[in-house]
C-alpha cells in the first residue's frame, strides 16, 4: 500500500499543525480521460469503506476506488529546483496503467496513440 518518505510525512506532520487539524490525510488517484494518472491529497475526516493506514506518524485514507491505483506506492516531498519543493508520487504501476490506456487508445504520458510507439 502507500506509504511515506521521512520528509513527505514529517512536511504533512507540520502542515496540520501549522492549520490546527488532525494528521488525517486523504490521498486520491485516478485515470484521466487521456489515460494518464493523477493524485490527489488534503486533510479529510474518514468515510465509510475508506482503508486506513499510518505511515511515519500520519493517519491515511484512501477510498476503495483509489485503492488499487496506488498499491505500493511512496509519497516523497523533495527539492525539484533549488528552493522549490513539491510532494511526488513514486508509483511502480504506471507503466501498466500507460499500457492499458495504450490498448484504450491514449497513452498516459503523451495523450496520443501515434506517439507512444
Amino acid at each position: 500500500m502507500l506509504t511515506l518518505t521521512t520528509a513527505a510525512a514529517e512536511q504533512i506532520l507540520r502542515a496540520a499543525e501549522a492549520q490546527d487539524d488532525q494528521a488525517t490525510l486523504r490521498v486520491a488517484a485516478k485515470i484521466d480521460e487521456d489515460g494518464g494518472l493523477s493524485y490527489g491529497m488534503g486533510f479529510d475526516e474518514e468515510r465509510e469503506h475508506d482503508t486506513v493506514i499510518e505511515s511515519g506518524g500520519v493517519t491515511i485514507l484512501i477510498s476503495q476506488r483509489s485503492h488499487a491505483l496506488l498499491e505500493d506506492t511512496i509519497l516523497d516531498f523533495v527539492e525539484l529546483h533549488p528552493g522549490e519543493y513539491q510532494f511526488i508520487f513514486l508509483n511502480p504501476h504506471e507503466q501498466e496503467i500507460c499500457a492499458g490506456a495504450r490498448e484504450a487508445g491514449a497513452c498516459a504520458n503523451c495523450g496520443s496513440k501515434e506517439q507512444c510507439g
